[in-house]
């Protein structure tokens, strides 16, 4: 889960990235990065931490060029070295620069590949770097003094052709253009819109749609699955699809929890989806449930809040905001380590007792995934004075590792994995839990005017799009995601860059 964009402006746009960065941070708060374009030299800029605390104004001001772009980034497999912050950088051919939303499944084969048959060398273990040297490669084998969009597309359909995985993805051809570019499943959400200056028009690709929202960009549309888009830097647009046989099939986690509410996704408003999933949540309760007795809809801020609101009027219960949140503590499920992330829940979440003395109360998460968190509400919940303290989860059980681009755990740390309702409820102290079922989910997201038929539900089901996951994949990673090997994988980190500094 991290956070793209790129811009062809008409004047320096150091800034418009600043600005969709900082729209763009849910997406990732462990690092940043920008890197601008002006007379064929490029302009870097990248750390650890929040976009604001990455780009001071003496940053700001070297950043110059009309063309850029920028990423924010959290650690998948563990790694949260300074060194991997993105956009990644190789001198030939012309200068490319690249920065990656997503995963590649089979980057050990492409490490391998690139280092024997490219003759090229990756300084990292970011996957992300793997593909720039594929897409360098690949665009270096057409053997142009100056590429064209043929070239650029050329090579894309090669990266499509040689890599496995989840990937939206930004790149940089140092004094041509900016392509952008979706694997065929369209796992990872991409898009583009433009918008009209009195220099002229000026494009711009992104992760989500409302990072062109607030910068005054008109959406285009997303792009297809396979698709790629290549802007030119005197502002041509071109598009072309790269791949053989794309099929759509978006990560229906985007609209669980990690896009904001405020997004269109492939055509579908991720506001409206979460509405819908409340309506779904209501129905199945009034099922299982007709006589239920639940006094209030209280949701743990912020995702669930859509849901939540919508459950509450199809219940026909009062809604109320019973939690105050802290704004300045970052999303839990991908902290490391279990303590951490035991400490945070209380640093962030505060319960207003009125709101829960006496009553019957059901709580409304977007998802459970360790369960950590939950357990922790709960109990407070408990002290603040409910009655009886129910559990709905705005998403099916979280059963199965992502390996497209989520950090999620492996799957002995999922609460839910080889584990019934009931078992989740007695280990997260709820009275009684409700799970959102698949179908309906899939309904809520593909249900709307835009119908989308098929979706990467994996963590749901284990059943993983791309064909290529097998269990010694799974054991891999789940070695690689565990909580020793991250507590370890930062200690050592911790310890080089005090080194370096």
């Amino acid at each position: 889960m991290c956070g793209i964009v790129g811009i062809v402006g008409k004047s320096n746009v150091n800034q418009a990235l600043y600005d969709a960065l900082t729209v763009l941070q849910h997406r990732g708060q462990d690092a940043a990065g920008i890197v601008t374009s002006h007379d064929g030299r490029l302009f870097l800029r990248k750390d650890n931490g929040l976009v604001r605390d990455v780009f001071h104004q003496r940053h700001m001001q070297r950043l110059v060029g009309h063309m850029g772009i920028g990423h924010v980034r959290y650690p998948t497999a563990g790694s949260s070295t300074s060194a991997e912050a993105q956009p990644f950088y190789v001198n030939s051919p012309y200068g490319i620069t690249l920065a990656h939303n997503g995963n590649l499944t089979n980057v050990e084969q492409l490490a391998k590949e690139i280092y024997e048959s490219d003759l090229r060398h990756v300084n990292t273990n970011s996957d992300s770097e793997v593909l720039l040297n594929v897409f360098a490669h690949e665009l270096a084998q057409r053997g142009k003094l100056q590429p064209t969009e043929e070239d650029v597309f050329a090579a894309v359909t090669d990266v499509h052709n040689r890599c496995v995985g989840g990937y939206a993805v930004v790149a940089m051809v140092t004094g041509y253009g900016i392509v952008g570019f979706r694997d065929p499943h369209g796992i990872r959400p991409i898009v583009f819109g433009q918008r009209h200056t009195d220099e002229g028009v000026e494009y711009m690709i992104a992760s989500e749609s409302v990072s062109l929202d607030v910068l005054g960009f008109t959406l285009i549309r997303d792009l297809a699955p396979g698709e790629a888009v290549y802007i030119t830097e005197d502002g041509k647009l071109h598009t072309r699809q790269c791949a053989t046989n794309p099929q759509l099939t978006p990560c229906i986690f985007e609209h669980v929890y990690l896009a904001r509410p405020d997004s269109i996704i492939d055509g579908v408003s991720v506001y409206k989806a979460r509405l819908r999933m409340g309506e779904k949540l209501a129905e199945k309760i009034l099922r299982e449930r007709p006589e239920h007795d639940i006094d209030v809809v209280i949701p743990i801020p912020d995702t669930s809040r859509t849901a939540a609101l919508e459950l509450a009027n199809h219940l026909g219960v009062k809604f109320r905001e019973g939690f105050v949140k802290n704004r300045y503590i970052g999303r839990t499920f991908i902290m490391p380590g279990q303590a951490a992330r035991k400490k945070s829940v209380r640093q962030k979440l505060n319960a207003i007792e009125l709101e829960f003395r006496g009553k019957n109360v059901m709580l409304v998460d977007d998802s459970i995934v360790r369960g950590t968190t939950c357990k922790q509400i709960i109990q407070m919940a408990r002290e603040a004075g409910a009655k009886n303290v129910y559990f709905c989860s705005a998403a099916p059980a979280v059963r199965y590792p992502n390996v497209y681009g989520i950090d999620m755990p492996s799957a002995h740390e999922l609460i839910a994995h080889n584990r019934s309702t009931q078992d989740v409820a007695d280990l997260i102290g709820a009275d009684w839990l409700i799970y959102q079922d698949l179908p309906d989910l899939i309904e809520a997201v593909g249900g709307g005017k835009i119908k989308i038929e098929h979706f990467d539900c994996a963590v749901f089901d284990g059943k993983y799009v791309t064909g290529d996951v097998d269990e010694a994949y799974l054991n891999k990673i789940e070695n690689a995601r565990n909580d020793a090997s991250k507590v370890k994988t930062q200690a050592v980190s911790a310890i080089i860059d005090l080194y370096n500094n």
